[in-house]
């Protein structure tokens, strides 16, 4: 039987160790690590991880296709495909994520052995690239799985971004497998103080003289307005996030908007990113540090739209730019996905075994 949380999770198990911290910082989750609890497994109990991630082309002549898949089976129009193309060429000709997603992976499988003692298998799943969500279940089928949780590579959720991960895993698991798909963790602790910690980080980096003014935009990518008329409560998601990350990083000058709308005649959530640049230049503020607080890797959202596209406006407005770095495979993310997993198995009751 598949279930789903709808909701966001309870309270985290423990607070997931941050990545590495630099001279100056603090630890932002160094006192509540002593309250760690970690759900008791049996040792032969037959339980696996699903790590639902977007997918990308892995050569250019693969863009067409992929788009085509993106578009629900309609090619898209040459210039739109000489754009994305064009796009995959400024970022070095691929994406990244396909490699980051695996090592994500990698590192939630040991995050996971060090909390429990014992490996789960652990599965990659993609919508638009291999391995598929498909595959993926089939494989923890095959290891011998009888219960999954799923943990979409997002930390907000929206019918239309994360919508489709629920359903191809839950039609997937079928009888198969009692599968819980977790599609929301924007407010787990540890991501908001990795979050944080970059924030800072980036701020300082920027080396601001005496009297200068930097803003913060914490940035995710945009929906359709008509799903938010719907009821979708994705852009308070984000919004809470990013109040939460610039709170904890003690930034008073800080805000949110939204990027990479798709290129269609309907209105998408704004502010747009790129308008919020030029308001920031008029306004007389001489930087603006972007945290992409919806993405957890790199990818062309990020490479192109952000490092390429974002920071030519800047320059152009003549306003400093910059951007936190992503989280890639930083062990302390990977130990904040591992912790969302378990926090779900715990939520689902103590499994058999348990003492």
């Amino acid at each position: 039987m598949a279930l789903v949380h709808d909701t966001p999770l309870p309270e985290p198990l423990a607070p997931a160790p941050p990545g590495t911290v630099g001279e100056g910082d603090e630890d932002p989750t160094r006192t509540s690590r002593s309250r760690a609890t970690t759900p008791h497994l049996g040792a032969d109990e037959p339980i696996g991880v699903l790590l639902l991630a977007h997918g990308t082309p892995g050569r250019l002549e693969d863009v067409e296709p992929f788009y085509t898949e993106i578009r629900r089976g309609s090619p898209p129009p040459p210039a739109l495909l000489q754009e994305l193309v064009d796009r995959y060429r400024a970022i070095g000709g691929t994406s990244p994520l396909v490699a980051i997603s695996e090592a994500q992976r990698a590192g939630v499988a040991r995050a996971l052995a060090g909390r429990l003692g014992r490996c789960l298998p652990v599965a990659l799943g993609q919508k638009f690239a291999e391995p598929r969500i498909e595959a993926a279940v089939d494989r923890l089928v095959a290891a011998g799985c009888r219960r999954v949780v799923g943990v979409v590579l997002a930390p907000h959720s929206s019918v239309v971004s994360v919508g489709e991960y629920r359903r191809r895993a839950l039609a997937a698991a079928a009888d198969r497998l009692e599968l819980t798909v977790v599609d929301r963790w924007h407010l787990h602790p540890g991501l908001v103080a990795l979050l944080a910690q970059r924030v800072r980080r980036s701020l300082k980096d920027l080396r601001l003289a005496p009297g200068e003014r930097a803003f913060v935009l914490c940035t995710a990518h945009s929906v359709p307005e008509r799903v938010v008329a719907g009821g979708d409560d994705y852009p308070a998601q984000v919004r809470a996030t990013a109040e939460a990350v610039l709170g904890a990083a003690g930034v008073a000058e800080g805000g949110v908007c939204f990027q990479s709308a798709g290129r269609t005649a309907e209105a998408w959530v704004g502010p747009d990113l790129l308008q919020e640049i030029d308001r920031l230049a008029a306004e007389g503020y001489q930087a603006v540090l972007v945290c992409p607080v919806g993405f957890v890797s790199d990818h062309l959202e990020v490479l192109y739209d952000l490092d390429v596209e974002a920071a030519a406006r800047a320059a152009a407005a003549g306003i400093r730019f910059a951007r936190t770095p992503s989280l890639n495979d930083d062990p302390g993310f990977c130990a904040v996905v591992a912790d969302v997993a378990l926090t779900a198995l715990a939520a689902e009751g103590e499994p058999a075994g348990a003492s």
